[in-house]
């Protein structure tokens, strides 16, 4: 497996916190990224679009090379209006690790190769990341099921296996990973990094509301619904949150189209009234500091590989 040179000796955690839509912005990033990990937001979540400029200001301030680098999410889709905007500002900045969703582009790759930068791709199946890779990406991401969000359905270790049968390049891998136990499953697996998201919205940092971060600590996996009514991808959904917004959870209708402009039916938006969460929020106890929190993944993760060696 190749890692970036620009990653060696900055982790403390093989890592990636994923970029959670409303969620993540500077101050959750900025945590991660000091506590080691690789901390990341979707540029979607600057508004409006002059913010994102200015995000990425802040954190270039904030940070330095002590601490880990930071990954903007940029959505490729037709419907997004501000991707050359916000792809041209990630030129502009530097931004170390760019991540691409719901399409692969060779023209956004080489504007993050012409500075230096990589782009990592979030897949769900074999065939997406064989894709990927051929339109230029330097590395992928493994959304098997149970992830937040937009996520797949193969189980984890199909979908690594087939994956790492052609690829010996970077790979993270998400997917109901909320322990540090976990992580290091992962890496037992042959990914290169876990990648986190749901127990990250249950930490002080987290631009969430405090009833959706005590839903992450009240609710478990028999709790997420998987349904592509809101944005017209399949995702998973807080069933509570669903019932919150007038809906029935087990008879959702099927989304017609693709469309994050706003949720299906125009009424009620993912995640900021139906909020998405994956399947390992069982293991989330507490609303805590993301510092703290990275703290205790960090002794899991060395008790799990000790035991593992033992």
């Amino acid at each position: 497996m190749s890692l970036p040179a620009f990653l060696e000796g900055r982790l403390s955690l093989p890592l990636i916190g994923s970029p959670l839509f409303i969620i993540s912005q500077p101050a959750l990033v900025i945590a991660q990224c000091r506590a080691g990990i690789v901390g990341s937001f979707p540029s979607l979540n600057a508004r409006p679009s002059g913010m994102f400029e200015q995000w990425l200001q802040q954190l270039g301030e904030a940070l330095t090379d002590r601490d880990a680098p930071f990954a903007v999410n940029l959505i490729v889709h037709k419907t997004n209006s501000r991707l050359e905007e916000d792809l041209a500002l990630c030129v502009k900045y530097r931004v170390p690790i760019v991540i691409t969703s719901l399409g692969a582009r060779e023209d956004v790759n080489r504007a993050v190769h012409s500075y230096g930068g990589i782009v990592l791709h979030d897949v769900i199946n074999n065939g997406f990341a064989r894709k990927a890779i051929q339109k230029g990406a330097d590395g992928l991401i493994a959304v098997a099921a149970g992830a937040g969000g937009h996520a797949g359905t193969m189980s984890p270790f199909a979908l690594v296996e087939e994956i790492r049968a052609w690829f010996d390049g970077p790979l993270a891998l998400s997917g109901a990973i909320a322990t540090g136990r976990s992580i290091a499953a992962a890496r037992m697996m042959g990914a290169d990094f876990a990648y986190m998201g749901s127990p990250f919205i249950a930490t002080q940092e987290a631009n969430a509301e405090p009833a959706y971060k005590q839903m992450i600590v009240d609710s478990g996996a028999a709790d997420i619904v998987y349904s592509d009514y809101f944005t017209g991808v399949l995702g998973n959904y807080l069933r509570p949150s669903i019932t919150a917004a007038g809906l029935d959870a087990d008879n959702l209708p099927k989304a017609s189209e693709m469309d994050f402009s706003s949720a299906a039916g125009g009424a009620k938006k993912a995640w900021r009234d139906v909020w998405g969460a994956g399947q390992g929020i069982g293991a989330i106890r507490d609303i805590q500091p993301a510092g703290d929190f990275i703290a205790q993944l960090k002794a899991e993760y060395r008790a799990a590989i000790a035991a593992f060696a033992a």
